[in-house]
């Protein structure tokens, strides 16, 4: 059976194999092997250490109980997709049909991977703002199609109006937009969604949304790009459960899109998972419909969290940018000598012991963020507080 060829070459290009044919780590894989080996703290991978709220936890143990333990319909389930579409209009106001407009997915990476396979063809071009979350470039790069990046320069990770208008052309199919940010945490003004929107549609392209972060906001509400004028009917919005609900191992997302666009999406998703998580889908429904002082709740906790990490990351002599959203901070390692952030992860594992990851491992361009490395706050706050005492030793 001959194993080369065209989906080896593509796999490659992927980032999914090594040189040598092998599966390929990512570099989040290989930083939690180093946390647990070293016994170091890790603030790489960006999970939660607890649990989410405890009604979200009851109804999926009902659920389960109640027998919600086959397939759900195609769509999701109605609970969930109900519960979308009221969450859209009490935060956005947006009305969204729960019917057709809103599409369950085993995550948001599903979501993104459907969406980015249904629209994007060999040879188009898809636009995306780099650092950028690391299965963006593998999806397209599966698709056939080419990854065109905008650069977000520290330490502000604005994006230049002329380096947007520059990246697209009559090739662009798609606009990739993840608000808040990851790796950055930066957010998005309203003249940059702008921007964006006047730019799709003056090239006929889509726009495609990860919002996983929209409630992880610190200083301004979260807006989609959905709700500004001409944008709702060529703009895929994707969101998920497990930051905002810490579940992030059930892999619940969403879609919403006009219909025609969720049909397309979906025409690829059934042939991905098909449909998962029946019991987790009622318990997110759940979830959604919390009240107000819930997510108020879960923003202010995260932004104390990340004024804990800050205070220790300035304490140790790196330089931040303070992030306005996700569960993400930015930190330069230059002045501390370091010019390969990936080196200086390694290392930090035992002269720190602490773990994060190298801002270059999200970016087409590695030697843009040579010294920059991405620390996630979303720990308890004695955890935090022992990762900056640990760090504070950096300073000898």
């Amino acid at each position: 059976m001959n194993l080369d060829g065209p989906w080896r070459r593509t796999a490659a290009g992927a980032g999914l194999l090594g040189a040598d044919g092998s599966v390929g780590a990512t570099i989040f894989a290989e930083m939690s092997a180093l946390a647990a080996s070293t016994g170091a703290i890790n603030l790489g991978q960006g999970f939660p250490d607890t649990d989410g709220p405890p009604e979200v936890l009851e109804a999926a143990r009902q659920a389960i109980s109640d027998g919600v333990n086959q397939y759900s319909p195609g769509r999701g389930l109605p609970a969930l997709r109900e519960a979308i579409a009221r969450h859209q209009a009490r935060f956005y106001g947006q009305s969204v049909d729960p019917e057709s407009e809103v599409l369950v997915t085993a995550g948001a990476t599903e979501a993104l991977a459907a969406s980015i396979l249904a629209f994007a063809d060999p040879g188009d071009e898809v636009v995306v703002f780099e650092p950028y979350y690391d299965s963006y470039a593998a999806i397209v790069a599966l698709a056939g199609a080419r990854l065109v990046p905008v650069p977000l320069e520290w330490p502000a990770f604005a994006a230049d109006p002329d380096r947007i208008r520059a990246a697209f052309s009559d090739r662009t199919r798609l606009v990739l937009v993840n608000d808040p940010h990851n790796p950055t945490g930066a957010v998005l003004d309203r003249a940059t969604r702008e921007l964006i929107v006047d730019l799709a549609e003056r090239h006929d392209a889509l726009i495609v949304t990860d919002e996983v972060y929209e409630h992880l906001r610190f200083d301004t509400p979260h807006e989609p790009i959905a709700t500004l004028p001409g944008a709702a009917g060529r703009t895929l919005t994707i969101s998920s459960a497990g930051k905002t609900f810490s579940t992030t191992g059930w892999k619940v997302g969403w879609l919403i899109a006009p219909a025609a666009l969720v049909t397309a999406v979906l025409s690829v998703k059934q042939y991905l998972t098909y449909v998962n998580g029946a019991p987790f889908q009622p318990a997110i429904a759940v979830g959604l419909d919390l009240p107000d002082a819930f997510y108020t709740g879960i923003a202010e906790r995260m932004r104390q969290q990340r004024d804990i990490l800050v205070e220790g990351l300035e304490a140790a002599g790196l330089e931040i940018s303070l992030p306005g959203g996700s569960y993400f901070v930015i930190a330069d390692a230059r002045p501390l000598g370091a010019t390969d952030a990936a080196a200086f992860c390694r290392e930090l594992a035992t002269t720190a012991g602490v773990v994060g990851i190298p801002v270059s491992a999200f970016a087409a361009n590695p030697a843009t963020y040579a010294g920059l490395v991405r620390f996630a706050y979303c720990k308890r706050p004695e955890v935090l507080r022992a990762a900056a005492a640990r760090l504070a030793g950096l300073r000898g």
